[in-house]
């Protein structure tokens, strides 16, 4: 499996974002996707890792604590026709709530990950 990490994309008031992904045809590959990204400890610390794959033209999703954000990760894979892939946007929480700007990091860090993943 091949998971993509583009850390330390987004900042903001401390909060730190990245986001990562890779191809996974069911629960399972993308249960261990997660498991490799958690594997760095880095990650494992994070406050956050929140995710949305579609699987077999089912969508799942996990907020991770982060509410709102994996529905929003889900749309972004829908409308971008991608399938049997899973997005994981990572964020270490700063200290200073961020309200509705947390979203608009949700969607800048889809969007470069769909930007710049290898296909």
């Amino acid at each position: 499996m091949t998971l993509q990490v583009f850390d330390k994309i987004i900042s903001d008031r401390g909060s730190r974002y990245a986001v990562s992904g890779g191809p996974a045809r069911n629960r399972a590959e993308a249960e261990a996707l997660l498991a490799e990204l958690r594997s760095n400890k880095r990650f494992a610390k994070a406050t956050h890792n929140t995710w949305a794959a579609i699987l077999s033209g089912e969508g799942v999703k996990d907020d991770d604590g982060e509410s709102g954000a994996a529905q929003i990760i889900l749309q972004m894979l829908e409308r971008a026709g991608l399938n049997d892939h899973i997005v994981i946007v990572t964020r270490w929480y700063g200290g200073k709530h961020l309200g509705g700007d947390r979203f608009r990091h949700v969607v800048d860090a889809v969007r470069h990950y769909l930007t710049e993943r290898r296909a």
